[in-house]
């Protein structure tokens, strides 16, 4: 089965480009060569999206080989399949990897037993239950990467596809 989703890459220095280029190649299994813009919401960084189409886990794999690399913020979603459920992550330098499985509305869905460990942390005065629903549903990562969103507006993308 074949999904398609995005990798936006919102922020990375430009010395990071090539590496970001080489880890989606080996991931997608085909030369990458993306388009890079300056990112206006961090001088001195550059921004780039593509759309890609490969096998279902494949967003996975591209959060996988991306992930932990400092100075690097990205996204990477996945399309529902008849397969599989959506999919997106997002990554900033400060936060590290949130990832959430999505309907096929977009709508985060939120497995069972992260809701009750949710509930339990609240219920035990660790943390509030607004702030264990925010971290559910990505808040963090969504406050931090908006100002990056917002500056990439009207980029271009382009299409990938993984060979199978």
């Amino acid at each position: 089965m074949t999904t398609r989703g995005v990798l936006y890459v919102h922020s990375a220095p430009r010395a990071m480009c090539p590496h970001v280029e080489w880890a989606v190649a080996g991931v997608l299994g085909v030369r990458v060569q993306l388009d890079w813009i300056r990112q206006p919401a961090s001088p001195g960084t550059w921004r780039s999206e593509f759309s890609w189409r490969g096998e279902t886990g494949t967003a996975s794999k591209l959060a996988s080989a991306l992930r932990g690399w400092q100075m690097l913020r990205f996204e990477v979603t996945a399309e529902p399949s008849p397969t599989a459920e959506g999919e997106r992550y997002s990554a900033t330098p400060e936060l590290g990897i949130f990832h959430a499985v999505t309907g096929m509305h977009g709508d985060i869905l939120v497995p069972e037993d992260r809701l009750r460990a949710a509930l339990a942390r609240s219920l035990s005065g660790e943390s509030g239950l607004e702030a264990e629903v925010a971290k559910l549903l990505g808040k963090p990562w969504d406050d931090e990467l908006e100002p990056f969103r917002y500056a990439g507006e009207g980029a271009p993308v382009r299409w990938l596809h993984q060979v199978v």
